[in-house]
Protein backbone atom coordinates (compact mmCIF):
# COMPACT_ATOMS: atom_id res chain seq x y z
CA UNK A 1 0.00 0.00 0.00
CA UNK A 2 3.21 2.61 0.65
CA UNK A 3 5.04 0.92 -1.94
CA UNK A 4 2.55 2.19 -4.87
CA UNK A 5 3.08 5.99 -4.18
CA UNK A 6 7.09 5.96 -3.76
CA UNK A 7 7.41 4.13 -7.12
CA UNK A 8 5.26 7.11 -8.69
CA UNK A 9 7.05 9.30 -7.16
CA UNK A 10 10.28 8.26 -8.47
CA UNK A 11 9.41 7.36 -11.93
CA UNK A 12 8.19 11.36 -12.43
CA UNK A 13 11.73 12.71 -11.85
CA UNK A 14 13.29 10.58 -13.81
CA UNK A 15 11.64 12.74 -16.76
CA UNK A 16 11.83 16.07 -14.90
CA UNK A 17 14.10 17.78 -17.29
CA UNK A 18 11.66 17.61 -20.09
CA UNK A 19 8.76 18.73 -18.60
CA UNK A 20 10.86 22.19 -17.55
CA UNK A 21 11.46 22.37 -20.98
CA UNK A 22 8.08 21.92 -21.66
CA UNK A 23 6.83 24.66 -18.82
CA UNK A 24 8.89 27.44 -19.92
CA UNK A 25 8.02 26.72 -23.98
CA UNK A 26 4.63 29.38 -23.56
CA UNK A 27 6.97 31.89 -21.29
CA UNK A 28 9.59 32.01 -24.59
CA UNK A 29 6.63 31.89 -27.35
CA UNK A 30 4.88 35.08 -25.20
CA UNK A 31 8.22 36.90 -25.21
CA UNK A 32 8.99 35.91 -29.30
CA UNK A 33 5.61 37.38 -30.41
CA UNK A 34 6.24 40.41 -28.40
CA UNK A 35 9.48 41.19 -30.08
CA UNK A 36 8.36 40.21 -33.90
CA UNK A 37 4.85 42.27 -33.18
CA UNK A 38 5.90 45.30 -30.26
CA UNK A 39 9.55 45.67 -30.11
CA UNK A 40 11.21 45.50 -33.73
CA UNK A 41 8.55 47.19 -35.11
CA UNK A 42 9.31 50.47 -32.69
CA UNK A 43 13.15 50.14 -33.24
CA UNK A 44 12.52 50.67 -36.70
CA UNK A 45 10.10 53.42 -36.36
CA UNK A 46 12.35 55.14 -34.47
CA UNK A 47 15.94 54.35 -36.34
CA UNK A 48 13.63 55.89 -39.68
CA UNK A 49 12.43 59.07 -37.63
CA UNK A 50 16.36 59.19 -36.51
CA UNK A 51 17.37 58.86 -40.74
CA UNK A 52 14.79 61.48 -40.90
CA UNK A 53 15.71 64.45 -38.80
CA UNK A 54 19.10 63.75 -39.78
CA UNK A 55 18.36 64.30 -43.27
CA UNK A 56 16.74 67.75 -42.40
CA UNK A 57 17.68 70.87 -44.51
CA UNK A 58 17.13 74.67 -45.73
CA UNK A 59 13.83 75.10 -47.15
CA UNK A 60 12.44 71.51 -45.93
CA UNK A 61 8.64 71.98 -45.55
CA UNK A 62 8.38 70.32 -42.06
CA UNK A 63 5.41 69.20 -39.12
CA UNK A 64 6.15 69.43 -35.63
CA UNK A 65 4.38 67.30 -33.30
CA UNK A 66 2.55 70.17 -32.43
CA UNK A 67 1.02 70.39 -35.69
CA UNK A 68 2.80 73.34 -36.43
CA UNK A 69 3.76 73.69 -40.25
CA UNK A 70 6.72 75.34 -41.04
CA UNK A 71 9.52 76.12 -43.85
CA UNK A 72 13.08 75.11 -42.14
CA UNK A 73 15.31 78.26 -42.34
CA UNK A 74 18.62 77.37 -40.41
CA UNK A 75 19.29 73.95 -38.78
CA UNK A 76 21.89 73.35 -35.90
CA UNK A 77 22.90 70.39 -33.91
CA UNK A 78 19.65 70.03 -31.97
CA UNK A 79 17.54 72.86 -33.05
CA UNK A 80 15.96 74.03 -36.04
CA UNK A 81 14.95 77.13 -37.02
CA UNK A 82 11.46 76.96 -38.74
CA UNK A 83 9.57 79.80 -40.51
CA UNK A 84 5.50 79.48 -39.63
CA UNK A 85 4.55 82.86 -41.39
CA UNK A 86 6.34 85.49 -42.96
CA UNK A 87 9.06 87.79 -40.95
CA UNK A 88 7.64 84.84 -38.15
CA UNK A 89 10.79 82.20 -36.70
CA UNK A 90 10.33 79.96 -33.72
CA UNK A 91 13.11 77.32 -32.63
CA UNK A 92 12.12 73.38 -32.22
CA UNK A 93 14.09 70.36 -30.78
CA UNK A 94 15.20 68.22 -34.04
CA UNK A 95 13.22 65.50 -32.31
CA UNK A 96 10.15 67.20 -32.47
CA UNK A 97 10.10 67.35 -35.98
CA UNK A 98 7.59 64.58 -37.07
CA UNK A 99 7.19 64.72 -40.99
CA UNK A 100 8.75 66.11 -43.81
CA UNK A 101 5.89 66.85 -45.96
CA UNK A 102 8.29 68.94 -48.85
CA UNK A 103 12.41 67.91 -49.69
CA UNK A 104 14.06 70.63 -51.41
CA UNK A 105 16.78 69.73 -54.36
CA UNK A 106 20.01 69.33 -53.65
CA UNK A 107 21.75 72.78 -54.52
CA UNK A 108 22.97 73.04 -58.19
CA UNK A 109 26.67 73.31 -59.14
CA UNK A 110 28.27 75.37 -62.29
CA UNK A 111 26.87 72.62 -64.55
CA UNK A 112 23.27 72.88 -63.86
CA UNK A 113 22.90 69.45 -61.98
CA UNK A 114 22.30 68.75 -58.25
CA UNK A 115 25.76 68.34 -56.59
CA UNK A 116 24.81 64.41 -55.60
CA UNK A 117 24.27 63.09 -59.29
CA UNK A 118 27.23 64.89 -60.72
CA UNK A 119 29.54 63.04 -58.05
CA UNK A 120 27.97 59.81 -59.17
CA UNK A 121 28.34 60.52 -63.57
CA UNK A 122 31.98 61.48 -62.49
CA UNK A 123 32.52 58.13 -60.61
CA UNK A 124 30.65 56.18 -63.43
Amino acid sequence: MFITPAYAQAAGDAAGGASMLVQFFPLIAIFAIMYFLLIRPQNKRMKEHKDMVSALRRGDQVVTSGGILGKVVKVADDMVTVEIAKDIQVQVVKSTISEVRAKTQPAANDAGKPTEQKAEDDGA
